[in-house]
């Protein structure tokens, strides 16, 4: 039986649209995630997961350790629902939660902040300033992983912190020490330009070599740059964890000995965009159902939704992917609509109203923005049905 019969099979009971988490290709890439990053924890990203039930299954597995959360709102959440050891990975301004932060014994015990400049000590300062018995707040220090060359006139990665050097992040540290009511017990350093870049693009020969070699060369510079960093900060305070990677780098990244943890999650789900490595090859975990709802002509169906968009730079790679049957491919002029999607190709002759198509999203944990639950498939049956944050009334961005 293949996927696509084990699908519509597990899920004949249901009317799409909905969306289902493969429990056997989440453990296939679990177990995987766990080998190559040779006995260093994983810190599991929750914004590729975006379900509560499903990060729980995850972190009772071997290899996986703490959460990696987006929003203190968020952290916050997860800690009173009895998670524990959340990072915060994106700074905060979030004053009533900053405030609820330094109010509870348990979440400040649990719960690290990111800063990466003075700035925002001061605003932390100032929120929890008319909090009674204010709580010590854990900070963790980002420090800027992208690759400059050519003079700086060429960068590569994200742009997050305006730290970049050993004798910056030692002064920030050596700051948040004098300031009362905090402590530095993190460092994170994470290199976008390797990890959420492939480095085997479909259909660009030109673009393959370029990446590769920005790639080689930033990881030699990094290696060195962080361990620098890490030392210099280890002079001023002693650090709990060195958080750096995600999917794309877990081999690369715990070579470091100056990283003690490696982030990451989308590889959980493996969705279309972590196609493209060469170093893994995971298995499609997480896909959505759309109906067949229009035959407008031959060669061509209608499904029902389909504009579930991801984040990032716009482009046809940010579409999701029609999966099963294979075959589809979007009208050029409509793309994936807002309420309704052609498709066509030769496969859509085979379809009929009511049947399903398959998608993969672009992303990891941005389709459970659109699903208020995953249907927990193992073999050809449905064993669960948990709800995504969506489902339990929870949008924290």
């Amino acid at each position: 039986m293949d996927d696509r019969q084990r699908y519509d099979r597990a899920t004949a009971h249901l009317d799409p649209p909905f969306a289902v988490l493969d429990l056997a290709a989440l453990r296939a890439n679990a177990a995987d995630m766990a080998r190559r990053a040779r006995g260093k924890p994983i810190r599991v990203a929750s914004k590729s997961i975006r379900s509560r039930a499903v990060l729980e299954r995850v972190l009772a597995m071997d290899g996986f350790s703490g959460i990696m959360a987006f929003t203190l709102p968020e952290a916050l959440w997860l800690v009173s629902t009895g998670l524990r050891d959340v990072l915060v990975a994106y700074p905060t301004a979030d004053r009533a939660a900053l405030a609820a932060l330094a109010a509870d014994r348990r979440a400040a015990q649990e719960i690290t902040v990111m800063v990466d400049r003075s700035e925002h000590l001061d605003v932390i300062e100032s929120a929890v300033s008319e909090v009674r018995d204010r709580h010590e707040i854990r900070l963790c220090l980002d420090v800027d992983a992208g690759y400059l060359a050519f003079g700086g006139r060429f960068r590569a990665g994200a742009l997050r912190s305006p730290i970049r050097e050993a004798d910056q992040a030692a002064d920030l540290a050596t700051e948040i020490a004098k300031r009362p009511g905090f402590r530095l017990t993190g460092l994170m350093a994470y290199e976008s330009q390797i990890a959420g870049v492939g480095d085997a693009p479909a259909g660009n020969r030109l673009l393959t070599p370029a990446i590769r070699w920005m790639q080689a060369r930033s990881r030699r510079e990094l290696i060195m740059r962080r361990g620098r960093i890490v030392q210099a900060v280890r002079q001023v305070t002693d650090l709990e964890f060195v958080n750096a990677g995600g999917t794309g780098s877990i081999e690369s990244t715990v070579r470091e000995k100056a990283v003690t943890e490696v982030a990451a999650g989308s590889g959980l789900f493996h969705p279309r965009l972590f196609d493209f490595y060469r170093g893994f090859t995971g298995h499609p975990a997480a896909l959505f159902a759309l109906p067949v709802v229009r035959r407008p002509a031959n060669g061509v169906v209608t499904v029902l939704g389909g504009g579930y968009i991801a984040s990032g730079s716009p482009g046809p790679d940010r579409l999701p992917q029609p999966y099963l049957p294979a075959g589809l491919r979007y009208a050029p002029d409509e793309g994936a609509g807002e309420v309704q999607t052609p498709l066509l190709g030769q496969a859509a002759e085979d379809l009929r109203i009511g049947d399903r198509v398959w998608f993969r999203h672009a992303k990891a944990g941005e389709l459970c923005e659109r699903f208020a639950g995953l249907h927990l498939v193992d073999g050809d049956e449905i064993v669960e049905e948990v709800p995504t944050y969506r489902g339990e009334g929870r949008a924290f961005l």
